[in-house]
């Protein structure tokens, strides 16, 4: 089991939130994801996405919902 932490740049709208949850969080391997003010944490199973996976998938995803990760 892992957990990757993303700070986003901007607090999401409540719809952006849920839709995020609802892609992400419906990844074989992701285990939860909680979406808080300006964060993004995700528990995911190691043996069926790598980090690298979740994380450019993550900033994929984010990117088109118009938000952008902070490095």
């Amino acid at each position: 089991m892992g957990k990757i932490i993303f700070n986003v740049e901007k607090s999401l709208c409540d719809e952006c939130a849920l839709a995020l949850r609802r892609f992400i969080g419906h990844m074989e391997g992701v285990e939860s994801i909680e979406v808080e003010e300006g964060k993004i944490a995700i528990d995911f199973d190691t043996t069926k996405l790598t980090r690298d996976e979740l994380a450019g998938l993550t900033r994929d995803s984010m990117e088109k919902l118009g938000y952008k990760l902070e490095e």
